[in-house]
């Protein structure tokens, strides 16, 4: 099911996307709404201790929310290179225009990776709790059954990248209402839900994000200007404002 699943969101969205590009004659189709009126987990307000990550690029500062129990593999990944400074410097070798950001690779060719575990690849961590809306952090892996590795991406799609027809194959599929009413407020990636593991969400900085999204790339979506992860800073959502602020002029472009 997935597979089919996949297909035809991937038909119905690639129309749904042409289509309001058309109308706002830009990349970004309609504004991020101000909020999204969702009982899913990545909408709700983190608790002051959620664990939470400041990711500073060139561009801006961008900040996570982290989900250990249901991605702990991920997250202690993520984590652990980040504390190492293995993030600090990398580029983002993959921009998909209103699709995902990518980086993760020391390589800067999105051809390797590492892992805390000496390199060792880990296993997908796939729940029906977290799915890949618009400013979802997942990992990124070619193939999921070779595993994954340090590269992850976020989950750029614009508001209205769901229309009421892609939400109508959602729930065809057996997705919940909840579920897919949030696509359609919020805009993302159903198609990628079951094949890689969110496994935060970014809570501020989604313009960040927009910008990075908007670089000019060349034919294999690479930025013509490198944009660079600064840092990687992991704390908590009621220190991560802060952080993010102190962080600022410094990461202004």
């Amino acid at each position: 099911m997935k597979k089919l699943l996949c297909a035809a969101l991937a038909a119905s969205l690639g129309l749904a996307c042409a289509a309001c590009a058309q109308e706002s004659g830009g990349l970004f189709a309609s504004s991020r709404p101000d909020s999204v009126e969702s009982a899913e987990l990545q909408f709700q307000t983190p608790a002051a201790d959620a664990p939470a990550a400041v990711i500073r690029t060139s561009l801006g500062s961008i900040t996570v929310v982290l989900y250990p129990q249901y991605a702990p593999l991920a997250v202690e990944n993520f984590t652990g290179l980040a504390q190492q400074g293995y993030y600090d410097g990398l580029v983002f070798h993959r921009v998909e225009h209103d699709f995902v950001i990518q980086t993760g690779d020391a390589t800067g060719t999105g051809a390797s990776g590492a892992t805390v575990w000496d390199n060792e690849p880990f296993p997908n961590e796939v729940t029906g709790l977290l799915r890949h809306y618009a400013g979802a952090l997942a990992t990124a892996n070619a193939d999921a059954s070779q595993g994954n590795l340090s590269q992850f991406y976020i989950v750029s799609a614009p508001a209205g990248s769901v229309d009421a027809d892609a939400a109508d194959t959602l729930l065809s599929a057996g997705l919940s209402e909840d579920a897919a009413n949030t696509y359609r407020q919020a805009g993302g990636a159903p198609y990628l839900d079951g094949l890689d593991t969110v496994f935060g969400q970014v809570v501020d900085g989604m313009d960040v994000v927009d910008a990075i999204n908007a670089v000019e790339t060349d034919e294999n979506s690479r930025p013509l200007e490198d944009v660079t992860v600064l840092g990687v800073t992991v704390t908590t959502f009621g220190q991560a404002g802060a952080i993010a602020a102190e962080s600022a002029p410094e990461s202004a472009a």
